[in-house]
């Protein structure tokens, strides 16, 4: 369904840069996120208003050896967004940390939880969500959450959302960016995961759902991410299966579901009535201090055992899902992800939704515990 913009760049001079990158580097490991609320309910909110997908040639074959995540990232000089407001002083990097504005967090928060909610109409459904149904864009090896300004220095991703998303992206590029294959013009934001293949061949998603929810016992304490946030979840190092055989896994959905597994077993035989699927889950509490943190994750966290946030990172923030559709059922041989088996699948977020239109969904949505459709609406 979707063709290709551009094709994976490797730089001769990115050579000497990523090994450094890469004897630097530290190893993450996913903490797998139990599904709930934030999953998939219902409506996928899949839409088309999105442009058609260019038509250019397809990624390389995935030959290259899998890059691993840095150990710190650039910062971006976040604009002055409206309400609510992340501040008008601009983020400061230390050592990978970028720290936000205190006072000026604070008074976004207070003017946030300020606002009104709107009336709940209707009968929705009472699971805290909201979303947005996204087609591929494009593809390229840039990475601009670890490798930033590193231009074809990582392996190959996926990405979705904002069209101009490459190396070079900043908070600031994408919100200048008005192009999205997202079906809400608000969301500004970038997404991607390592390109897939099947024997070589690329294989996009038919279609990609995000949601926003909460997996938090008590979600009427969301905030929205502020402007700029970006992480990362999953590790592209890890190239086998958890011990528990309970993570990183694709499943099948639809009529049918699976039935059979690949011949390396790592991959699910699907019904023909039926299509693989990845579900990939971010941390919803967030420490209310930085935008990003050296590994791309230690800024976030999963809730406690008590169902809250730690005290480490006090801030519930929207957890971010993606449920990403790929066409394919019966024939499930010779799949790899370029980053390398199926098990070291991760996906990347980076902020750059419209203020208000973030904190309408969060406040009416998520805070009041129901679902909502990509518009934001019950």
């Amino acid at each position: 369904m979707i063709n290709l913009r551009s094709t994976p760049r490797h730089r001769r001079s990115v050579t000497a840069l990523l090994l450094v990158s890469l004897a630097l580097a530290g190893g993450c490991k996913e903490v797998p996120g139990t599904p709930g609320a934030s999953g998939p309910s219902g409506d996928t909110g899949i839409g088309s208003s999105g442009p058609e997908a260019p038509t250019d040639t397809a990624p390389a074959d995935p030959s290259v050896t899998p890059s691993a995540p840095g150990t710190s990232a650039t910062p971006s000089t976040p604009g002055k967004p409206t309400t609510p407001s992340a501040g008008t002083v601009p983020p400061t990097a230390s050592g990978g940390w970028i720290t936000i504005d205190a006072a000026a967090q604070a008074a976004a928060t207070k003017a946030f939880f300020a606002r009104k909610p709107k009336p709940v109409t209707g009968n929705p459904v009472k699971v805290p969500e909201f979303n947005v149904g996204c087609k591929t864009s494009h593809h390229n090896s840039d990475d601009p959450i670890v490798l930033p300004k590193l231009v074809g220095g990582s392996h190959n991703h996926t990405f979705w959302g904002n069209r101009s998303t490459d190396a070079n992206s900043t908070a600031e590029s994408l919100r200048a960016s008005k192009a999205t294959t997202c079906n809400s013009p608000d969301d500004q934001s970038a997404y991607w995961v390592p390109t897939m293949y099947q024997n070589g061949k690329v294989v996009d998603p038919k279609e990609v759902t995000v949601y926003y929810g909460s997996r938090l016992k008590d979600p009427s304490r969301t905030q929205p991410f502020p402007f700029g946030l970006r992480m990362i979840t999953g590790n592209a190092k890890n190239q086998v299966d958890t011990p528990d055989k309970q993570g990183n896994h694709f499943w099948c959905a639809g009529i049918g579901g699976e039935i059979g597994r690949s011949a390396d077993k790592t991959f699910p035989v699907c019904a023909k009535t039926a299509n693989i699927v990845r579900q990939i889950t971010f941390p919803d509490c967030w420490d209310g201090k930085h935008l990003d943190s050296p590994d791309h994750k230690a800024h976030m966290a999963n809730g406690d055992h008590t169902g809250a946030c730690p005290k480490s990172h006090p801030v519930p923030v929207p957890s971010v899902s993606f449920v990403i559709s790929y066409p394919l059922s019966a024939n499930t041989d010779g799949i790899t992800l370029a980053s390398g088996t199926s098990f070291s699948m991760h996906a990347d977020f980076f902020n750059a939704w419209k203020d208000e239109a973030l904190a309408a969904r969060v406040r009416n949505c998520l805070d009041q515990g129901v679902k909502c459709n990509s518009a934001g609406n019950f």
